[in-house]
């Protein structure tokens, strides 16, 4: 018997294509004791009948409404009502393999200096698709969920390497200890602010806290087809320099510093995508790194 109690949590907004999916793989872990919360942030569509026809035949089960959106609110509210000493984050777009929860809570019990840990993320593309789009580079597959670091457990001393927050898993007490997700950084609606999970693993790694990658907990994502679209990388790239603003706005960044950083980003966006320019997918990714420091400098401008 396990030493150490864990719980599951799914942060849902109108995904009820993939949610039934999602929650199969984690009604068939292989682990007896462990808990499920889903919180549905708001969910106009068939989300909660979803859950309540599995609640009857699934006592581990438990549905929370959060009517403020943003997913770093559900992340919070989530951690709130579950009761594990271990949570861990699955996304509704996600399936996990039977031995998902039992491989994350074996690494917390044999390393009591573990306060985050997170797997491998395999794409899973729809129906029809046999491969990215040619435009689409190996790096950029990462805005999809992708991640990968090897077959070999290590230690992340850099944020930046963080385990994605879809395959997401940390000790409650340092949730406790840090004050929880910092809403700032909320994913809210349509809007693609994120960067909330590589704040949490900065505050982790800055105190000294050990941080895991652990390739046997992986776990698969569905691909949403709109997601394979151009115009789907440039709002995300966008979006992600905004989410870069709100970090150096938090670290007190002057000002004059970020305009200059965010100036020379272009510039050497602009020179790659145009040295490049017959190499498809990085052209792209250049033209995307660039694009997103137009967000961020909107911002630095304008807030």
């Amino acid at each position: 018997m396990s030493s150490l109690s864990i719980s599951v949590v799914i942060c849902t907004y109108n995904r009820e294509a993939y949610l039934k999916l999602a929650l199969d793989s984690l009604l068939k872990q292989d682990i007896k004791d462990y808990q499920i919360v889903v919180v549905d942030n708001a969910s106009t569509d068939g989300t909660a009948t979803i859950v309540q026809e599995l609640l009857q035949d699934n006592p581990q089960l438990s549905y929370v409404y959060e009517p403020q959106l943003g997913l770093s609110v559900a992340r919070n509210t989530g951690v709130k009502s579950t009761n594990g000493d271990i949570v861990a984050y699955l996304d509704d777009d996600a399936i996990a393999p039977p031995h998902w929860l039992r491989t994350l809570l074996e690494v917390y019990e044999n390393d009591s200096q573990v306060v985050i840990a997170g797997g491998k993320v395999n794409l899973i593309l729809p129906e029809g698709v046999s491969h990215l789009p040619s435009w689409l580079s190996d790096d950029m597959a990462i805005a999809l969920g992708f991640y990968d670091l090897g077959n070999e457990v290590k230690q992340i001393n850099d944020a930046g390497l963080t385990p994605r927050g879809l395959n997401y898993s940390f000790r409650r007490s340092f949730w406790e200890e840090v004050g929880g997700f910092d809403v700032k950084f909320d994913r809210v609606g349509n809007n693609l602010l994120s960067n909330g999970d590589l704040v949490f693993t900065e505050i982790a790694i800055k105190n000294g806290k050990k941080v895991l990658y652990i390739p046997m907990a992986e776990v698969g994502h569905n691909v949403q087809p709109e997601r394979l679209t151009k115009n789907w990388f440039l709002r995300r790239s966008w979006w992600q320099g905004v989410s870069e603003y709100y970090r150096a706005k938090d670290k007190n960044t002057k000002k004059s510093k970020q305009f200059f950083k965010a100036s020379e980003r272009i510039a050497r966006g602009v020179y790659k995508s145009i040295k490049y320019y017959q190499n498809p997918a990085v052209r792209f990714e250049n033209v995307l790194y660039a694009y997103g420091q137009f967000g961020y400098l909107k911002h630095l401008i304008t807030k």
